[in-house]
């Protein structure tokens, strides 16, 4: 890389700092092309990005945003991986971690909180955005299930009164 490129890497990155909500940083020693294919693969599927960049130039973009907290883990070979849906990233870097005992998570940061390995994999527990917001429409939906269903509860119960009563008429 030229210092052009540096330049204009070093922009990108600090760009993408400015529109995350959460970072993930990762040691990824002895990782094969096509495990990190598959890693960025899956990655992409979650809406997240993740990427190998020089320590250097990432501490260089990290300065001055909210994310230079985890500028203390970027020794050795590390990646970076973000979204704007932290859960997302981190679900998917545990995971993989899981599955491959090369990629190891050091930790990340959510906004300004900078997260140890620990943090990152509470995080990646918790059900995602999409899972949160159908549980809340769930929420919100059953009072109104159970409000229709108690005001169709007296409709039906006249109605068995009135046919017991013509069952009574018609015997009688």
């Amino acid at each position: 890389m030229d210092r052009l490129e540096k330049r204009e890497f070093v922009a990108s990155l600090a760009a993408v700092f400015a529109e995350t909500s959460m970072v993930v940083v990762t040691r990824n020693g002895g990782l094969s092309v096509a495990e990190v294919t598959e890693l960025r693969r899956r990655m992409r599927a979650a809406g997240a990005q993740f990427k190998i960049a020089k320590n250097r130039l990432a501490l260089r973009a990290l300065e001055g945003t909210r994310f230079d907290g985890i500028g203390k883990l970027l020794k050795g070979t590390t990646a970076l991986a973000w979204a704007t849906d932290p859960v997302a990233v981190a679900k998917v870097a545990v995971e993989f971690a899981k599955t491959n005992d090369k990629l190891v998570v050091l930790g990340g940061s959510l906004g300004a909180r900078t997260l140890d390995a620990a943090g990152v994999q509470a995080l990646a527990e918790l059900p995602s955005l999409a899972a949160l917001r159908a549980r809340l429409l769930g929420v919100i939906n059953a009072p109104a299930t159970r409000i229709a269903g108690v005001l169709q509860a007296p409709a039906g119960q006249l109605a068995r009164v009135f046919g017991a009563y013509a069952k009574t008429a018609e015997a009688a």
